[in-house]
């Protein structure tokens, strides 16, 4: 089993900061990736940007550039750094962990920008 986490959400306005927080516990020698997803109102969770047990990461066209995924070095806690956040990127952001047979997931956190 796999608890996550998340905080760090709250309003901004465009072209802030904000930096989410997702804390993990439980069977973490057991997770191979975990990604940041978010999900807006009316619209389908997608992905924001993964990071791997060896630290590759991806990131979806939208936040390049502006977005940074990384992780403390015991694994205990993955972060989403958001730069020059735009009004688009207000949703729900979820953060995910990744085992071979299961996916778990956070209860998520709000994140509005204001234009």
């Amino acid at each position: 089993q796999v608890q996550l986490v998340e905080s760090g959400g709250g309003l901004v306005q465009a072209g802030g900061s904000l930096r989410l927080s997702c804390v993990v516990s439980g069977s973490i020698f057991s997770i191979y990736a975990m990604g940041w997803h978010r999900q807006a109102p009316g619209k389908q969770r997608e992905l924001v940007a993964a990071i791997t047990r060896s630290g590759r990461t991806n990131y979806a066209d939208s936040v390049k550039g502006r977005f940074i995924i990384s992780r403390d070095n015991a694994g205990n806690t993955v972060y989403l750094q958001m730069n020059s956040l735009k009004p688009e990127d207000t949703a729900v952001y979820y953060c995910k962990a990744s085992t071979y047979g299961y996916e778990y997931w956070g209860q998520g956190t709000q994140v509005t920008v204001s234009s």
